[in-house]
């Protein structure tokens, strides 16, 4: 799949894929903590198609249990509690936060990373009531959103508000994940901001910088015209495309200095403040940190794959910042501590009108084949957040 994909895409989803449509047996609540969720929407994810097409770093392989169903970008509608259960009933319309953390899997006490409320990045991700785990789509035992039924621990559940539609409460996950990103920054009203993505996770921190009230300069590069136009839409004031002359460009808009080395891209003197990497590729790696001026910030928002050939002479030389933002947790945002969910679920209200036009696209569960060689293909295609639809 990694080698000979690049060729012929149609094998991602051939009979030579991983990926599989099978019946399987309804999912069982482990234990009475446990809710059984009847999906209605779930996003295919750029981690989903990195699986999919082997693209993806084997960092996470030890902590996967297979076979496992796809899917952490999940709406749903309770369809079964657990005896041990409070303050859920069936039916309530609900989203799944997906990390897999010590309540979850019924350990006690929980291990430091989950006593400091950084669930994302638990210690026992192989142990307790489940199999290995990160997430929810990647555990044998909890199912995924790309199927009819998923299993979730209470503690995952985040009722959705009556004023918020199927559509996009599905985009909460990675909303949060681009809201993770964004309030890692300092806020500073002269700081010039880049955001190197116009994917899923590009377009929703542009959104997040927006509705958090931050009134920067938003410089981003978006690859496909219908990414620029909702760029500009959630308010970027800047729209560049990443081809060979971005460099030249990006020096127009910021001042920067180009200067050819003997080998190599170009390195930059100056630049923006703060850049937001949302796709994680060895290309965009190595310009955000050239796009960054000295004592700056770069922020890894997008799921690395292998990067190669990333020159990180300009992290020492740049005396750069170099921060991870991997998925959510809680956060400090103005003098309150708060889930990321839950934040994100108070944004997306005042947000639905702009990011529903995000989730163009919908599938039946049984042409999964044509959903994924959408999502695989967004520039012909027009698309940003390609769905399952399980409501039909």
């Amino acid at each position: 799949m990694r080698y000979l994909g690049k060729r012929w895409r149609s094998l991602y989803t051939s009979p030579f894929s991983c990926t599989r449509l099978v019946d399987i047996p309804e999912p069982q609540l482990p234990t009475p903590e446990w809710v059984k969720v009847r999906t209605r929407l779930s996003g295919i994810c750029g981690s989903d198609l990195a699986t999919i097409t082997a693209k993806g770093s084997p960092y996470f392989s030890p902590f996967t249990s297979t076979p496992f169903v796809l899917g952490h970008e999940i709406i749903g509608e309770v369809a079964e509690t657990g005896a041990a259960v409070e303050g859920f009933s069936v039916g309530t319309r609900v989203v799944i936060e997906p990390a897999l953390s010590c309540l979850v899997r019924g350990i006690s006490p929980p291990c430091y990373q989950c006593r400091n409320q950084r669930f994302a990045n638990c210690e026992n991700i192989t142990k307790g009531d489940i199999s290995e785990g990160v997430q929810t789509g990647y555990c044998r035992d909890t199912g995924g959103g790309w199927s009819q039924y998923v299993l979730a621990h209470q503690s995952q559940l985040h009722p959705v508000p009556d004023a918020i539609s199927d559509e996009t409460a599905v985009l909460l996950e990675p909303f949060a994940c681009a809201l993770h990103g964004v309030l890692k920054f300092s806020p500073n009203r002269t700081a010039i901001l880049c955001i190197i993505g116009g994917g899923t996770i590009g377009l929703l921190t542009v959104a997040a910088l927006r509705v958090l009230g931050h009134r920067n300069r938003i410089i981003i590069f978006a690859k496909y015209p219908h990414q620029q136009q909702l760029a500009r839409e959630l308010g970027a004031d800047d729209v560049l495309s990443p081809n060979s002359g971005r460099y030249t460009a990006f020096c127009e808009l910021t001042g920067a200095t180009s200067y050819q080395p003997e080998l190599g891209q170009q390195v930059l003197i100056g630049g923006v403040d703060v850049t937001f990497d949302c796709i994680g590729s060895s290309v965009t790696i190595d310009d955000a940190l050239r796009f960054t001026r000295a004592g700056g910030d770069v922020i890894l928002v997008g799921m690395p794959g292998i990067p190669k050939n990333v020159d990180w002479t300009s992290i020492w030389y740049k005396q750069l910042r170099v921060t991870g933002a991997y998925t959510y947790g809680f956060e400090t945002h103005n003098d309150e501590q708060i889930h990321t969910f839950t934040l994100g679920m108070r944004l997306l209200q005042k947000m639905e009108a702009h990011l529903r036009p995000l989730v163009s696209t919908l599938f039946p569960l049984r042409d999964y084949k044509r959903a994924i060689q959408t999502a695989l293909n967004t520039g012909k295609t027009a698309t940003v957040k390609t769905v399952f639809d399980l409501r039909i």
